[in-house]
Parts: structure tokens; sequence; C-alpha cells
């Protein structure tokens, strides 16, 4: 199958373009991989460790959450399974609205040294890279995963 990469985004010069432009990248590149993906394989472990596609857009939507929005109580283990009833429209609109919520809390930071607003938060800067790294690690892990399931490939 011919790939079809999108390629890193231009943005211009203040930090805070820069980190919001690659994680609105990032997140693209993960939500793509559902696009398409057949049921029930986007649910079936690629590896031994039981990882799945459905899975792990999933779980980086509680990471939005968490990270940027101080949901609190999750147990980590358990977002890497979607519930049985959830398709992947479900997971997806979930995600793109945690998404949503996220970046309305960002057009609001003036400081990215500054905490997020919420209990315990971390710096807005922190939690840029933080997610950058997280979404891209997982989005590694579905570009393999898609690959395996149908032949897709590219972001």
């Amino acid at each position: 199958m011919p790939r079809h990469d999108t390629p890193p985004p231009r943005t211009g010069n203040p930090e805070a373009q820069v980190l919001r432009g690659f994680l609105d990248y990032l997140r693209s590149c993960a939500a793509a991989k559902l696009d398409g993906a057949p049921e029930p394989q986007v649910r079936a472990a690629g590896v031994p460790s039981g990882t799945n596609l459905l899975g792990l857009l999933h779980h980086l939507a509680h990471v939005e959450r968490a990270t940027f929005l101080g949901e609190k109580g999750i147990h980590w283990p358990s977002t890497f399974e979607a519930a049985p009833t959830d398709t992947v429209a479900d997971v997806l609109a979930r995600y793109r609205d945690a998404v949503e919520r996220v970046n309305a809390v960002l057009d609001a930071v003036d400081d990215l040294g500054a905490p997020l607003p919420h209990p315990d938060a971390p710096t807005a800067r922190w939690a840029l890279v933080h997610l950058i790294e997280e979404t891209g690690r997982h989005a590694g892990h579905a570009d393999i995963l898609r690959e395996l399931i149908d032949g897709a490939t590219g972001r």
C-alpha cells in the first residue's frame, strides 16, 4: 500500500504555538489510525501485552483529561481497553471531546511556566511536552497495530 504521510507542522516562533502545533499534529495522527479501521480487529490484541488500536485512543483521552483537566481516580491499566459496547465512533467522539475541552483550557494560558488551573497541576509547558511525548509514543504504536490489521500505513 502507498504511504500517505503528512509532514510535521510548520508553525510560527512563539513556544506555545510550536508546542500546540506538534501536539495537534500528533493528536490527528493518532485519531486517523482509527479512520476506516475494521471491527472487531480494532479491539484485538496486536501484541502479547494486549495492546489494541481502540484501547490506545481510549487511553489517550484519559491522559488528556487527567493532565490538563485534573481528572482523578483513574485506574491506568483499565484505560487501555474500551468498553465492549464502545464503537470506533464512540471512542473517537470522546477523544475529540477531550481535545476540545483541553484546547479551551490552553486557549486561556498566557504563561507556559504557570500551573494549569486545577489542584496539584503541572505547568502548562510540562503538560504540553508530556502530551507530545505520550501521544507520539502511542501514535507510533497505533501505526504498527493498524498496519498489522489491514496494511494501512502513513499519517
